[in-house]
């Protein structure tokens, strides 16, 4: 089965801005940059299914990309990170951020969640997705999710997967057997 990770474009958000789970809007040059995306995805074949996070900014391309029908699965949505959600990264208390920074696998935000929580429910999904009789499957999703599918597949460690550049409206092929 070939997978096809899609990370969402560019959001409407400062640069430095924690926003995990925040349901933000996406920026001004969206159609510019899913029209790329699309012309991209047109040299394969469609899809057998398409699936996306809930979050706004990933199903509005998931609508522009498979405007018939896609599947929204919570287990896609980024890395949850609580209280920071929404916060200026330089002003995080550094008492807190820097014991997840040493050990964001295990160590969970607070109030939200440790990158194996993230992991672990991609993996899930994955798992899921190789059981079903799919050819080819677009998912629509974050560069979190899209590391950790990744290191899921043996490409990355958790621990180096964030070395990887997943920039907006990147195209990431995988292959499950």
């Amino acid at each position: 089965m070939e997978i096809v990770l899609i990370r969402h474009t560019t959001p409407d958000i400062a640069k430095g801005i924690c926003y995990g789970q925040s349901d933000i809007p996406l920026a001004k040059t969206f159609e510019r940059e899913a029209e790329l995306i699309r012309i991209a995805l047109a040299s394969g074949p469609f899809p057998d299914a398409v699936f996306s996070s809930p979050l706004s900014r990933c199903q509005q391309l998931a609508s522009f990309l498979s405007p018939a029908s896609f599947q929204v699965d919570d287990r896609l949505m980024e890395l949850h990170f609580g209280t920071w959600e929404m916060t200026a990264w330089n002003s995080i208390d550094p008492l807190q951020l820097d014991p997840w920074m040493r050990d964001f696998v295990h160590t969970p935000c607070p109030g939200g969640e440790s990158y194996m929580q993230l992991y672990k429910r991609t993996s899930a999904f994955l798992d899921q997705l190789r059981m079903e009789p799919l050819e080819r499957v677009w998912v629509i999703t974050h560069g979190g999710v899209i590391r950790a599918a990744l290191a899921h597949c043996g490409d990355t460690t958790l621990e180096n997967s964030f070395d990887r550049k997943i920039g907006y409206g990147t195209i990431t092929r995988l292959h499950l057997s």
